[in-house]
């Protein structure tokens, strides 16, 4: 027992911490050593005190002196002998040991400083004391050599010094000394960047080469956890399996398995992959590493390379970790597609170090990296493969139920009335929102309120939120005539119309001739939540964006340039109908789209200048036949026109019951809601072709614009 506490205390003594050199300790011993020299004296033990003219007369003329020294032509120095201070108490005040003369003050030598003004003045009164001295001892002398050696003896020897103050020149010396090594202090520290964040790991021109990642504690930095991040069902299933091999790493270890080396977070920017990475390292409770792409380029040549180098160094102390690096896009896009550049560029260097850091013939146990993009189809592939990134989790725009969890994980901290906002609502008239633009509208919801001097947030504040992220601000202060309102309003009058009155276009929320933003008009619409399109659906929606022009042209005979934004949306519905998906009859099912992104560094088309101009008359048909379809709609139903093209002039907004109040009913409502429900009670199928075209089934509340 005596021997185990024996050895604990050695293990204890064996881990405190070792003795570490500072550099700074040299300045202080330079410093000391300076102190002591021109501070500490010879070490001679001598008493000095300062005296007046009157008294050093008396002393001089009684002889009591052994030598004058006269320092830089400023002061004298009169040394009193031995013998005088021993036994006159005229001088007491010059021995030791407080005045007390004892055996160890033998030898003892003490003198009085005397300032005088001017040398010369001095030299003149010690030769008018000699003279008093050559009257008294001469008298009665009468032999002149006898004189002559009485005046020989009785001279006042006088000594000089020149003497280096330590505040004089020697000082000046001193002060230059000190200010280049203080000098030299600053600018190292300069060069060096002061500390860096996390682990210590710093920056400038010294540790250029070093890692940029902010260490974050696992106890005390991050706080956030999987119940904090509302949504992404699918995605946290597959993080919070990496989250628990790193707690329970036998669980899986006892099977044959291995911890993935890496995942990849991927989807449209807003939809929480940042946030998803945080609550890993919120509940792995281990060290986490978080840096961008861009942190690892640098102007200097081999610097992007050192620094992927010293982060995995750092990590590999740390096992096990995580590694985080946002937008990977930045370092990771494929090698040898750009063209200006070639493929010996400073990107390319630290991509090939970063390869070989995750999967080469070092071993990195238990250093996990996450990273996240919204480009993964300009990722190389060899950072896509297995043994890099293991798995890539797309963490898609939410749905309804998603949406809804989003809110209330965001309205928590607002204070609003229960009883008026539901989250079912408001969660289906956001459609197409990410989880950032969900909580952009909590906050807006506040601010309006506030705005308008409530105590709770209220369901208008919500829907006005909608509409400012949407639309932008309201200018009802903007000057428009009335031949303007008139043209905007049978604009939006068309847009509703057309979109009214076909089957598969997305139904009306609300319409507004109220400049907002840079629009002078807006239609708001409810976007069907589907996962794939299909081409009856897509015509329909040509049609009501070309309702607007269609209208003007209708009433008027003449369009504007109100159209600009729903011609250029239909211009690249049509020609992702014809080059993309393969929807027209005449290009066949073929489809011209590059998933890889090389086509971006592309000087030429992937189709012949033949195939371009049938793809181009195809587009053009596409849109004159919608065109038509549109005015044809329009000149049948044109009394409904002016009826909600006037109440919108009066009103400036109107709603979908406006709309139904005109128009009546439509007769394929009933079905497309019996079918959403369908939809919404089974399985979503998530296969290839429903994620290819996710681009284009879930768009955002659209708004057109009449500027």
């Amino acid at each position: 027992m005596a021997e185990n506490n024996k050895r604990k205390n050695n293990n204890t003594l064996n881990k405190q911490p070792k003795f570490k050199f500072n550099f700074y300790w040299i300045y202080i011993a330079i410093f000391a050593v300076m102190a002591v020299i021109w501070f500490g004296g010879s070490g001679d033990s001598t008493t000095n005190k300062e005296i007046e003219w009157n008294k050093l007369k008396g002393v001089i003329l009684n002889k009591d002196f052994s030598k004058i020294v006269v320092v830089n032509k400023e002061f004298a120095e009169v040394y009193i002998k031995p013998e005088q201070i021993k036994t006159n108490d005229k001088y007491k005040d010059l021995r030791i040991k407080g005045g007390v003369w004892s055996s160890q003050s033998a030898n003892h030598e003490g003198f009085y400083t005397y300032k005088f003004v001017d040398y010369e003045d001095f030299r003149a009164q010690l030769q008018t004391i000699e003279n008093q001295w050559i009257a008294q001892d001469t008298i009665g002398v009468q032999s002149e050599v006898k004189k002559q050696e009485i005046i020989g003896n009785l001279r006042i020897n006088v000594q000089t010094e020149t003497r280096k103050s330590f505040w004089g020149e020697g000082f000046s010396m001193i002060i230059w000394i000190i200010v280049m090594i203080v000098l030299w202090v600053l600018i190292f520290r300069m060069m060096r960047g002061g500390s860096g964040s996390g682990g210590g790991i710093g920056g400038g021109i010294f540790s250029v080469g070093k890692s940029k990642a902010k260490l974050y504690d696992k106890e005390k930095d991050i706080h956030i956890t999987f119940a904090d991040v509302a949504g992404l069902e699918e995605a946290k299933v597959e993080v919070m399996e990496i989250v628990d091999f790193l707690k329970n790493p036998k669980k899986y270890t006892n099977l044959g398995g291995k911890i993935p080396k890496g995942a990849l977070l991927v989807g449209p920017p807003g939809t929480g992959k940042t946030l998803l990475a945080k609550a890993v390292a919120g509940e792995a409770r281990v060290p986490f590493f978080s840096l961008s792409g861009s942190d690892f380029v640098e102007m200097f040549v081999g610097v992007g390379a050192s620094r992927v180098r010293d982060l995995f160094k750092t990590a590999k102390e740390k096992a096990p970790c995580i590694i985080f690096i946002d937008e990977i896009d930045a370092i990771g896009r494929a090698r040898g597609k750009n063209l200006m550049s070639g493929g010996n560029d400073e990107r390319e260097n630290t991509l090939n170090q970063l390869l070989t850091e995750m999967d080469g013939f070092g071993t990195n146990a238990g250093v996990i990296i996450l990273a996240a993009t919204n480009r993964a189809d300009i990722l190389d592939k060899a950072l896509l493969r297995a043994g890099r990134f293991d798995r890539q989790i797309h963490v898609e725009l939410p749905d309804v139920e998603e949406r809804k969890a989003i809110f209330k994980v965001h309205m928590k901290n607002l204070k609003y009335n229960k009883k008026e906002v539901d989250t079912d609502f408001l969660s289906k008239q956001t459609p197409g929102f990410s989880g950032a633009d969900i909580a952009n509208i909590c906050n807006e919801a506040a601010l309006i309120a506030a705005r308008h001097n409530k105590s709770m947030v209220g369901k208008q504040d919500f829907l006005d939120a909608v509409d400012r992220i949407i639309g932008g601000l309201e200018k009802r202060n903007k000057i428009i005539s009335s031949k303007e309102k008139k043209v905007i309003a049978y604009h939006e009058a068309g847009h509703a119309s057309v979109s009214w009155l076909l089957e598969h276009a997305n139904p009306l929320v609300k319409v507004t001739i109220v400049p907002r933003g840079q629009a002078l008009g807006a239609a708001w619409y409810l976007p069907e939540e589907r996962q794939i399109t299909t081409k009856a659906q897509m015509l329909d929606q040509l049609i009501s964006l070309l309702g607007g022009r269609a209208s003007e042209e209708v009433v008027f005979g003449e369009v504007s340039t109100g159209a600009l934004n729903d011609l250029e949306r239909v211009t690249k519905m049509a020609y992702a109908m014809v080059a993309y998906y393969g929807l027209n009859e005449e290009i066949g099912n073929l489809s011209y789209y590059d998933s890889t992104g090389q086509s971006e560094y592309a000087f030429n088309k992937p189709f012949s200048e033949k195939t371009a101009e049938q793809i181009d008359k195809e587009i053009h048909k596409i849109i004159e036949e919608s065109y038509i379809k549109a005015k044809n709609i329009l000149t049948e139903n044109r009394e409904k026109l002016d009826q909600l093209a006037n109440i919108l002039i009066t009103r400036e907004v109107i709603f979908r019951e406006d709309v139904e109040a005109i128009f009546g009913k439509r007769p394929f409502e009933k079905d497309n809601e019996q079918a959403s429900e369908d939809k919404n009670e089974t399985s979503k199928d998530k296969n290839e072709t429903a994620e290819d075209n996710t681009n284009i089934s879930n768009p955002p509340p659209s708004f057109s614009s009449a500027d």
